[in-house]
């Protein structure tokens, strides 16, 4: 039960209480915007858990060692990191205007993903990851990354454009997605 692999799953779950106080402590003093220091302590371990998110499924199949708390586990510590850096760079407003609907939509798609899923559990249907969605996931870490990484070096306005226009490439492959796994769920449905 607790093999490597979950135990990498179980530090991301555990991460984002840490990645949300980096990123707190602009509000304790008035101010919505961390300092940049936050920003890169956050960047740091924000890379860190997207290691361990590659590297958990990777010693697990490797190994031979998959286990059900690792897949029950797995998606779940993917949600919460993403649910978690979202609500954060909208609160931060580091994600505004227009750009917090491409948010919006990634995370609307992670509920109705994981609901469907749970649905099609109790039919005994598996609804396989695909490769679409593997890279919706690598955009939404460069888009939320570079986001985070904007704020540790703010004189270097690019990181920031690089972070909104992979959030909206996430978006469009969200609803590509989405609407993939839809289809796929709704040929079950009476």
């Amino acid at each position: 039960m607790l093999s490597l692999p979950n135990i990498l799953t179980l530090s991301r779950i555990l991460a984002v209480p840490i990645l949300l106080f980096l990123l707190w402590p602009g509000v304790i003093e008035g101010s919505h915007q961390p300092k940049p220091i936050d920003y890169a302590l956050a960047f740091g371990l924000y890379c860190l858990m997207g290691i361990t998110d590659y590297f958990d499924g990777y010693v697990a199949r490797s190994r031979g060692i998959v286990s059900r708390l690792g897949a029950f586990l797995d998606p779940i510590a993917d949600k919460i990191m993403i649910a978690a850096v979202i609500l954060l760079l909208v609160f931060t407003r580091d994600i505004t205007g227009y750009h917090v609907i491409a948010a919006l939509m990634i995370l609307l798609r992670e509920i109705i993903v994981s609901g469907l899923r749970e649905f099609l559990a109790t039919l005994q249907v598996s609804m396989p990851v695909t490769q679409l969605a593997k890279w919706k996931t690598t955009f939404q870490l460069v888009a939320f990354g570079a986001l985070i990484l904007a704020g540790a070096l703010p004189a270097m306005a690019w990181i920031k454009t690089v972070g909104l226009v992979s959030l909206w490439g996430a978006a469009v492959l969200t609803l590509i997605t989405g609407w993939d796994y839809l289809r796929v769920g709704l040929k079950h449905m009476d």
